[in-house]
């Protein structure tokens, strides 16, 4: 039984709510809300406290009336006024409110201005995180995030004054900026050798290890480093891609904007996949297709005879690898997972951490434009193909992984700004007012907002030819 709260209303907000207009969600979004206010903060439900946004209100409940078909931003930032001149009323200066009553707050106003299925829909929304939230507590939900890792980062961050990005600004600011690329880069290197040791203690019975991670988290560079790191035992490791396995894109469905989701596992061939790794490790020789990212097609003229010898362990880089289907071919025994993320613990001027997804999106922003023929503007409004294909093939299987590698690098942002910062207004421009691309317009703002907030790195010398961070950026001395 949803509970609404009682809510009495001082003369400003009983205006706001006689003067509001009770029309269906169906239109194009015109401004901003504006609504004054003396709140600044709110508690979240781990009792940090965090600045307010009055966007995340109308982000939220446009949200709710977009799952059940609703259309106009502008009416849900007339909404949030209304629910920030109740927040006014409710709350002096210098009190701050819960996650929990502000969302009490939304579902009246939602059920006031007519608005019942919409509230409804974020009551159910609210209920469905909640109920996530209780099985975590009691331990019902298999836990996939690798905390003793995480707090390594967070340490090393705040050894190396990398832990915010005040400090990371101050690094540019100093002159020390190329320090700290030597020592993230250290670490990494020092991973690699880690990831390298456990193999080894398993090449009697290995025969594939495979490298997965979504979408930008640096599986490509660290395959390649892991092999050349393995390379001095008396196996010899080959490197194979599986993006070459993938469907020409105008096989795909295109959606109403012309894009094509091709995130999914089904987007590769994966009889094929599975058909070649179950030869390969038998010792067969298969045709290893290409294929050409730039025309959407895989190239048949280009493919080439590949066979393992006795001597070879297959490592192969894919977004998917611990997708069991894919590799439902091969005995459990003979592989070896290990899964990569962009775990940045770094926190923003609003002492929030910086998304991962973020971070990747940025990358793949960068790499995209000059690798795949993508415009950064078009990864933005792609990004949701990507992070709703994470969660549901990718993320669930993080907890079959033999190893669990870090593959961001704490100098990252202000040198993936120099790349990107000229494109953000026309970004942020382009899909602030696209209600069917609100997810995008979220997005967007929120990375403007982050790169607003960073000094820029003018100078990437610093930063060396093999590193992760050329992968996106380019100057490589590997091919990729």
């Amino acid at each position: 039984m949803l509970g609404v709260l009682k809510l009495s209303f001082d003369p400003a907000v009983q205006f706001l709510l006689s003067c509001s207009v009770k029309t269906p969600l169906g239109g194009l979004p015109t401004r901003e809300a504006i609504m004054e206010t003396h709140i600044t903060h709110i508690y979240k439900r781990n009792g940090q406290l965090v600045k307010f946004d009055q966007k995340r209100v109308t982000d939220a409940m446009f949200r709710a009336a977009a799952s059940i078909g609703g259309k106009d931003v502008d009416r849900a930032r007339e909404l949030t006024d209304i629910v920030v001149g109740i927040m006014n009323g409710q709350y002096e200066k210098g009190q701050y409110p819960t996650v929990e009553e502000t969302q009490d707050i939304i579902i009246n106003v939602l059920q006031r201005e007519g608005h019942m299925r919409t509230a409804r829909a974020y009551a159910a929304y609210r209920q469905e995180h909640s109920r996530l939230r209780r099985k975590r507590e009691t331990g019902e939900v298999p836990d996939t995030v690798p905390y003793k890792l995480l707090w390594e980062v967070v340490n090393w961050n705040v050894d190396y004054g990398c832990d915010t990005i005040y400090h990371l600004n101050e690094h540019i600011r100093r002159g020390t900026f190329p320090i700290l690329v030597r020592e993230a880069e250290r670490v990494y290197q020092r991973e690699i050798d880690k990831l390298a040791r456990e193999i080894e203690e398993r090449l009697d019975d290995v025969k594939i290890v495979i490298v997965a991670g979504p979408s930008s988290s640096g599986k490509t560079t660290t395959t390649i480093r892991l092999g050349e790191k393995l390379a001095h035992k008396n196996v010899e490791f080959v490197t194979i891609g599986l993006d070459n396995y993938f469907y020409d894109l105008e096989t795909h469905p295109k959606d109403e904007f012309g894009d094509y989701d091709f995130e999914r596992p089904e987007a590769l061939d994966i009889p094929l996949v599975n058909e070649h790794l179950a030869a390969l490790i038998e010792g067969k020789e298969v045709m290893m297709p290409y294929y050409n990212f730039k025309t959407g097609k895989r190239e048949p003229e280009n493919a080439k005879p590949f066979k393992l010898a006795k001597n070879q362990i297959l490592i192969v880089d894919s977004l998917h690898g611990l997708y069991e289907p894919l590799t439902a071919s091969v005995p459990a025994d003979r592989i070896f997972r290990m899964y990569i993320e962009a775990m940045c613990q770094i926190k923003d001027n609003n002492m929030e951490f910086v998304r991962w997804a973020d971070l990747r999106m940025l990358r793949r922003m960068v790499r995209d434009s000059w690798a795949r023929a993508y415009s950064p503007n078009q990864t933005v409004g792609h990004w949701h193909y990507v992070r709703r294909s994470e969660l549901q093939y990718i993320v669930p299987y993080l907890h079959t992984a033999d190893f669990v590698f870090n593959g961001s690098l704490p100098y990252e942002l202000p040198v993936l700004k120099r790349h990107l910062w000229k494109y953000m207004d026309e970004i942020h421009s382009t899909y602030e007012n696209e209600p069917k691309r609100y997810d995008a317009s979220i997005r967007a703002r929120r990375v403007h907002r982050l790169l607003d907030s960073i000094t820029q790195c003018d100078n990437e010398e610093c930063i060396p030819e093999y590193s992760l961070m050329r992968e996106y950026i380019g100057g490589s001395c590997y091919k990729y």
